[in-house]
């Protein structure tokens, strides 16, 4: 039988998905969870930077990387230069400082044209897991499981939840695009 539950909670996970992705974009204040998804390699395993280190603001454009462990700076510093960031680590011994150049309006276009791209990813994502369901509930039709009746109001709920979640989708897009914008 189908379960409105699962294909709601499917969704809503897309959607923390594509939340956490947004986290990683920087607006104009630079967050400590742009490097949550810089992994190092330390003592033969993969490890989070954030396991590895307290990351703090000094100012708007500044991030202080504490190492708890020294012997690890050079590998910590390859691993931002890796990450595609943008930035240049500049070390003192056990910190690392990671100081972000400012928003450019040319480089603001482009981070929305990037935001567009994931936000259309993850409808897609959400437009998948649409069809996914209403695959299962023909399926159910055909075997004589569900009526043509209870069919219909299964599809017209799974259009529902489909349609809230892509509003879902656009609100935080339309918010990240203005933050980000904004100067």
């Amino acid at each position: 039988m189908f379960n409105k539950e699962n294909c709601s909670s499917e969704m809503q996970s897309s959607i923390n998905a594509f939340s956490n992705e947004l986290k990683n974009i920087r607006t104009g204040r630079v967050s400590p969870d742009i490097l949550k998804t810089i992994v190092v390699d330390s003592y033969g395993s993969k490890t989070p930077l954030t396991q590895l280190s307290n990351i703090n603001n000094l100012d708007n454009m500044t991030l202080n990387v504490n190492i708890w462990d020294s012997s690890l700076l050079k590998v910590i510093e390859k691993s931002i230069l890796d990450s595609n960031l943008g930035v240049t680590p500049q070390s003192d011994g056990n910190n690392i400082l990671l100081k972000f150049p400012e928003l450019t309006a040319e480089r603001r276009k482009e981070i929305v044209k990037i935001i567009s791209e994931i936000s259309e990813k993850f409808k897609v994502s959400i437009r998948s897991i649409r069809k996914k369901y209403l695959d299962e509930i023909k399926t159910l039709e055909k075997d004589k499981s569900l009526s043509i009746d209870e069919s219909k109001k299964c599809q017209d709920d799974i259009q529902k939840i489909t349609d809230n979640s892509i509003k879902n989708i656009e609100s935080l897009t339309n918010s990240k695009v203005s933050e980000i914008l904004k100067v």
